[in-house]
């Protein structure tokens, strides 16, 4: 009898995620044309792959198509890899959050460099100025992070008393990326392929460097004004390592979520916990590690990644071996996550649904 109510359960399981497979694939296939730039997907739901699936077009040009191999531009999405350099670095005793920037910044204002911690940075409660904002408006060439250094050494205010408020800074996680070159004696790519892309086996994963090839890569994209789709793969922001230089597929992400929810390289949630800071203007919201998440004990965890050819989403809830992947060369292409984290809140957990409210976070 037993037996038989088990084998029942599995049926009528696989029977709904059957269902939810194709309702995934009609809603794929509405919003995302053969010939033109599409999305990737990734659908984990109690451990048990729904969905793996690309559509459309990885490079417009060649005709290539979006598989889950296709690399694609992590944007803001990178920020996870960065602050992860920098706890493993705490992990081995090089660095300690509460330290300064005058410690690895010489360079930089005095005012400035000894009021703001890398905790500050890390949780975007910095204060420290928008390089986007002060930079040159006729900018041609591509700016590093470095640049972002030079841009913001002489400046000697903040937005804020760090550690009061929450205000996303790009800015923060550039000056990361340079600790992490400045206390591992490395670069930062390679820092990242030593410490974090090698011992998960994410092959195809690299960080962005200009001439550098990247394996499948996929050509960021934009509408003009008439709606048609027109090449829109980089801008003077664009080559910034620290917050948002990574390019990764499905099957190396899922490497990465697989990681964080095994505690391979860290305790993400022990770490959440002493390092996380509330977002005080969206209760119940918080942001660490490079994640936005909610339910602090079990986190559901988000972040969102945006640029001028690309727009990814990932939501991950590890206690529930819960994972969705979207990715995008398609710029502003938030209502199409929308609708689909709509159609999976129906058959997975509600809370999932209203995640991408944080997005609106790092505007």
């Amino acid at each position: 009898m037993v037996k038989l109510l088990m084998t029942t359960l599995l049926l009528a399981s696989t029977s709904v995620y059957a269902q939810l497979h194709e309702r995934l694939d009609s809603l794929m296939q509405a919003t995302t044309q053969a010939a033109q730039p599409g999305t990737a997907l990734l659908v984990v739901i109690g451990g048990k792959e729904v969905y793996r699936n690309g559509y459309g077009l990885a490079n417009v040009e060649t005709k290539s198509a979006i598989t889950p191999t296709t690399n694609f531009r992590m944007a803001s999405v990178s920020k996870q890899f960065t602050a992860m350099g920098i706890l493993l670095l705490e992990k081995d005793k090089k660095l300690s959050l509460d330290d300064p920037l005058a410690r690895f910044f010489s360079e930089f204002n005095g005012n400035v460099s000894r009021k703001v911690r890398i905790r500050n940075l890390l949780t975007h409660s910095s204060g420290i100025l928008d390089y986007e904002t002060v930079m040159n408006p006729n900018q041609k060439k591509q700016l590093l992070d470095a640049d972002v250094l030079t841009l913001l050494k002489d400046r000697d205010s903040l937005y804020f008393e760090p550690g009061s408020q929450f205000r996303y800074s790009n800015s923060a996680y550039c000056l990361l990326a340079l600790i992490i070159e400045r206390v591992s004696g490395q670069p930062y790519a390679s820092f990242i392929e030593q410490h974090i892309f090698q011992p998960l086996k994410m092959e195809q994963s690299v960080v962005y460097e200009a001439g550098k090839p990247i394996p499948d890569r996929a050509m960021g994209y934009a509408r003009n004004k008439t709606g048609t789709f027109v090449f829109s793969d980089q801008s003077v922001t664009s080559a910034t390592k620290g917050d948002g230089g990574i390019y990764t597929s499905l099957n190396d992400y899922q490497k990465w979520a697989d990681a964080l929810r095994n505690n391979t390289l860290l305790d993400l949630p022990a770490v959440l916990a002493r390092t996380g800071q509330a977002i005080r203007s969206t209760t119940g919201s918080y942001y660490g590690a490079g994640w936005f998440y909610r339910q602090p004990a079990n986190p559901i965890l988000f972040h969102s990644g945006s640029t001028c050819g690309f727009n990814n989403f990932v939501v991950a809830i590890p206690e529930k071996q819960f994972l969705v992947v979207y990715f995008s060369n398609r710029a502003n292409n938030k209502s199409n996550a929308t609708a689909l984290l709509q159609l999976l809140a129906s058959a997975s957990p509600r809370e999932v649904a209203d995640m991408l409210a944080l997005d609106d976070l790092t505007q």
